[in-house]
């Protein structure tokens, strides 16, 4: 948000915060958060990049074309374990899957 905005919604009595400041999350929450995020986000890359649909993917993950959605959106149903079992499956390495975590 750019600062002239921030201070016109101050001015109204707004408070202006983040989401983790919101949703009252720990740093460790807020971390995780940010890790399952990152690993969602690299999974639709990884795909991408080999040009395979959802589908395509979710049955080479033995699994399902929503599935695979929710775990690019980093649903709250999807795990961190089972995002990184998935883009391990899909030939991703620890390498690359270590590469996203420590870029958060």
């Amino acid at each position: 948000m750019d600062k002239t905005k921030q201070k016109r919604l101050e001015a109204a009595g707004w408070h202006v915060g983040s989401a983790p400041e919101f949703l009252e999350l720990t740093p460790e929450e807020a971390e995780y958060v940010e890790v399952k995020l990152a690993l969602g986000s690299y999974l639709r890359e990884f795909r991408r990049d080999h040009r395979w649909t959802q589908t395509q993917l979710a049955k080479r993950l033995g699994s399902s074309q929503s599935r695979v959605a929710k775990m690019e959106a980093a649903d709250s149903s999807v795990t961190v374990d089972l995002l990184v079992k998935s883009l391990l499956s899909a030939g991703a390495s620890t390498k690359d899957v270590g590469r996203v975590i420590a870029a958060v």
